[in-house]
């Protein structure tokens, strides 16, 4: 699969224009790989009509099979076995089901220059070592969540010296310590080395108000950062604008807003979205981002919102080449944000009702002949 290396390995991350043809190339032999040797994935191209060969613009992208996150969740798709790949993980199920995604080794390939050139081009890679908390789950053997992966896997944006969890596994299950959080930040603010805190904003906004309830404010050193991942999921109702979050952070933590990065990805499209200075998640080379229409599911132009549907050849293991998210959201042209950056810019709004991701996830289903059960 050298398309896909070709196109991970291209040293301008935002460059769509000039990688498209890389891109096209990359997911027809996805599409390939995926119809040659996973069963499920080839029931639903073959109902669809859809062949790789029909992949001939950018224009053509709509055709592909599109799968919605909840039927990742309901069906484990695999086109390879389990003993072929680099790793095996899981969505982090808070809705009670999670999704199965298998990592072969050349999407551990790819992904490692595309999250090296993406960490250069935001400033997030530093030689100076630094002290990590992390504000979600301590790695452990039975926790299989991607979340989990990636949290640790950002904190070697740095050389860590040290890891604080706010989640620890406890006599089965995690168990979450605010307090010694709050107490390691106390500590680490009189440390010469800087602080990263990673986690996703809710974890951050309770961590802060946590802090302010006992009196606590820290000054961390010169070169801390925040780097959030994610959104707020299952606390969506306490979710709170980003000039609020960023601003308790510079009370309590000494933290400015310029010194907070924001990314997001998901386990079904592991892709590293990250913000520009004004606070727009560009979309990289490694992805294209369709806005379908709520009813019809029929590509929409840019500035109109609907179902947000994300595109990558980056996974072998696992059919997700497009995936539909529960997410409403638009585009916007990249010369409107004025960060210098040209490709456009997706925003998110907040997830759909769950009926319209259902009638979506059935219409696959049915597909495969397995009816409502999904």
């Amino acid at each position: 699969m050298l398309e896909r290396q070709r196109l991970f390995w291209s040293a301008h991350p935002y460059d769509l224009e000039g990688t498209q043809e890389k891109f096209l190339r990359a997911v027809r032999a996805n599409c390939a790989f995926h119809l040659k040797r996973c069963p499920e994935y080839r029931s639903i191209a073959q109902a669809l009509q859809f062949s790789p060969d029909q992949l001939q613009t950018m224009e053509d992208l709509p055709k592909i099979p599109v799968l919605p996150t909840l039927f990742y969740k309901r069906h484990a798709l695999f086109s390879m076995p389990r003993s072929r790949m680099a790793m095996y993980v899981t969505s982090s199920g808070t809705s009670g089901k999670f999704s199965q995604i298998g990592f072969d080794w050349g999407c551990i390939l790819a992904e490692v220059p595309m999250v090296l050139h993406l960490g250069w081009r935001h400033g997030l890679i530093s030689p100076k070592p630094a002290h990590c908390v992390i504000l979600g789950y301590k790695p452990h053997k039975s926790n299989r969540t991607g979340v989990t992966r990636t949290m640790y896997g950002l904190t070697y944006f740095s050389p860590p010296i040290s890891r604080t969890y706010a989640l620890q596994y406890v006599d089965g299950g995690y168990v979450p310590d605010l307090d010694g959080v709050a107490r390691a930040l106390e500590k680490l603010g009189r440390s010469v080395f800087p602080t990263r805190i990673v986690g996703f904003p809710s974890y951050l906004w309770f961590g802060l108000k946590r802090m302010e309830e006992l009196g606590l404010r820290v000054k961390l050193p010169r070169g801390s950062k925040i780097l959030l991942a994610g959104g707020w999921k299952q606390h969506y109702s306490q979710q709170v604008e980003k000039s609020v979050l960023y601003g308790l952070a510079e009370r309590v933590l000494g933290i400015p807003e310029d010194a907070i990065h924001e990314s997001f990805g998901a386990v079904e499209h592991p892709i590293f979205y990250n913000a520009c200075k004004h606070h727009h998640f560009h979309i990289p080379i490694y992805s294209r981002v369709i806005i379908r229409d709520v009813n019809t599911l029929e590509p929409l132009p840019m500035g109109r919102i609907g179902l947000v549907n994300l595109i990558t050849p980056l996974m072998n293991a696992t059919p997700t080449t497009s995936v539909m998210t529960d997410d409403l959201g638009y585009l916007t042209p990249g010369e409107a944000c004025g960060c210098g950056i040209s490709s456009p810019y997706l925003t998110l709004l907040g997830r759909v009702g769950l009926s319209d991701i259902q009638t979506c996830a059935a219409g696959a289903a049915q597909i495969l002949g397995k009816g409502e059960g999904f």
